[in-house]
């Protein structure tokens, strides 16, 4: 039994005055009608109408119940316009989780200006290496990098951009120990390994003008699995070293380091959004996703339209 259907007919046969009128008013038929408040009567065991050939009566017990109908129908239609309205207009609480570095340098000022176009949404954002089970921890949308296409996971990947790491030193350090010209050349450095999956522990890949070429690396005097604190070493002339090219921009822009073989890049990175379903998608995580997926690669773009020099001159600083 449809217990909410059958307390609309109730409410609507009590309102019309007769199972003719508000068969009528619903496009069903009398039989119908009456069949509904029959089986509601039925499951209450209580009768809640009076009937006669000409009139319908409301029983004692129908009037109580009637008032809790229409209590108990206005917060149905309460939240289902609320839930409905969830697909058309962003509002409320959106988790997102994002990895550590690429979110504090392009998750988080997103962030801010999506909440610049939709103020009704609150944003909780958690910044980590970790993985996340979206579903178990409750989270609405994954920002993941990662140099191949995912796994089946039965989320939905909506690919945003694509960026890569680049080869690093401090002024300091090139000033002492020469600036390499080819992959060769840097044997002659040292070079500082970052652990994590986008990096092989052991070799570097570079692509550049004659295609792909490794470096194997050596036995290294620092090695660290977050992008930032290796910033940090190679900004105290320790070496030469892979960044990220989002972490490695503001450093770039204003001269404490320099990009190391220009023409190089290595580990193409993907990045992508993660949420759970398309179907019924909420207004929030579908312009969220939407907002990204215009903002990530036209953020990459400025960064990387800095020129490939291993000396910036004051105007590039000023781009």
């Amino acid at each position: 039994m449809d217990t909410l259907s059958n307390m609309r007919m109730f409410v609507r046969v009590v309102e019309a005055g007769s199972f003719t009128a508000a068969a009528n008013s619903v496009d069903k038929s009398t039989g119908q009608v009456s069949r509904a408040v029959t089986e509601l009567e039925a499951h209450l065991q209580t009768r809640l109408l009076n009937r006669s050939t000409r009139h319908v009566g409301v029983t004692e017990a129908g009037q109580r119940y009637l008032q809790h109908c229409y209590r108990i129908l206005a917060f149905v239609d309460q939240a289902e316009a609320e839930a409905s309205n969830a697909h058309l207009q962003p509002s409320g609480r959106l988790r997102v989780h994002a990895t550590a570095s690429f979110g504090q340098h392009y998750v988080m000022p997103a962030v801010l200006r999506y909440q610049a176009l939709f103020p009704q949404v609150s944003v909780e954002l958690t910044l980590s290496q970790h993985v996340p089970d979206l579903i178990e921890e409750g989270y609405d949308v994954s920002v993941q990098l990662g140099a191949i296409e995912l796994p089946d996971s039965g989320l939905v990947s909506v690919p945003v951009a694509k960026t890569c790491n680049i080869l690093c030193a401090s002024p300091s350090y090139l000033t002492r120990h020469g600036t390499p010209a080819t992959v060769a050349d840097l044997a002659a450095h040292t070079c500082m390994r970052t652990s994590s999956p986008v990096f092989p522990q052991s070799r570097w890949n570079l692509d550049g003008p004659y295609g792909t070429e490794t470096f194997e690396l050596p036995p290294s005097p620092f090695q660290v699995n977050v992008a930032e604190a290796m910033a940090l070493a190679l900004r105290d002339g320790r070496g030469i070293g892979a960044l990220p090219l989002w972490t490695a921009m503001p450093w770039l822009r204003n001269g404490t380091l320099l990009r190391v073989l220009p023409t190089h890049r290595m580990n193409e990175t993907h990045i992508r959004v993660l949420y759970v379903s398309r179907e019924y998608l909420d207004a929030k995580i579908r312009s969220w996703v939407d907002f990204l997926r215009d903002f990530i690669p036209q953020t990459l773009d400025d960064g990387d339209n800095v020129p490939p020099a291993a000396v910036l001159t004051d105007a590039d600083l000023t781009m």
